[in-house]
């Protein structure tokens, strides 16, 4: 079981989330019950970034913990290669090169917080969990923007921007379309460089 950051006790002490519950049973559950709370392995005071996906990616051993992330061995989600296709078009002179969709580089050394809005899915039901976990995602949301007053959040998409309201400093917040080829805008939004303009800090988007 990964550690959850002592600097998140307060708000994990509102609930009582029973995992044996979750997990109990014949249902397939994903990620797996260890990498459920992988996100809040991060002292809340060292985030840089939030970058708000949905949910847990809900085919076998695509999911392990990290929003928009999947496994090295596995193919990158089209959302995801659209947001590789974004960075290299705003940034050619870094030579960024994308051969897997695994985020973990972004997550531990660019201290980019990747939060699912619904933190577990059943294997190939999605959205079941939403309604189980939107209090608690929204709490958590509004507790980094208390407890870190830095920190940018990238919202893609309407359902990701209709949390900023559990935002108060609003000039922390990057917007745009959802990085799905369904939808339109995202290509050219510029919003990597906008992060890096607001934090007045370049980060390494190499993965």
């Amino acid at each position: 079981m990964l550690t959850i950051h002592k600097s998140w006790e307060n708000l994990f002490s509102k609930y009582d989330i029973n995992l044996d519950t979750l997990y109990n049973g014949d249902r397939i559950i994903y990620p797996p019950r260890e990498q459920i709370f992988r996100v809040f392995e991060m002292d809340v005071n060292d985030i840089k970034v939030v970058l708000l996906g949905q949910e847990p990616c809900h085919s076998t051993g695509q999911s392990h913990g990290l929003s928009f992330s999947v496994p090295e061995n596995v193919k990158i989600p089209s959302p995801l290669k659209n947001i590789f296709r974004e960075i290299e078009l705003e940034f050619p002179e870094r030579n960024y090169s994308f051969t897997n969709g695994n985020l973990e580089n972004w997550f531990y050394r660019e201290k980019i917080f990747l939060l699912n809005s619904s933190l577990s899915v059943i294997n190939g039901k999605p959205g079941i969990h939403m309604k189980l976990w939107n209090d608690f995602t929204n709490d958590v949301i509004q507790y980094i923007d208390e407890n870190n007053k830095n920190c940018v959040f990238l919202l893609l998409g309407s359902y990701a921007k209709s949390k900023s309201i559990f935002i108060q400093n609003k000039n922390n917040i990057v917007e745009a379309q959802h990085p799905s080829p369904l939808a339109r805008g995202f290509i050219g939004s510029n919003i990597f460089k906008r992060i890096e303009s607001k934090l007045n800090h370049e980060i390494n988007w190499n993965n």
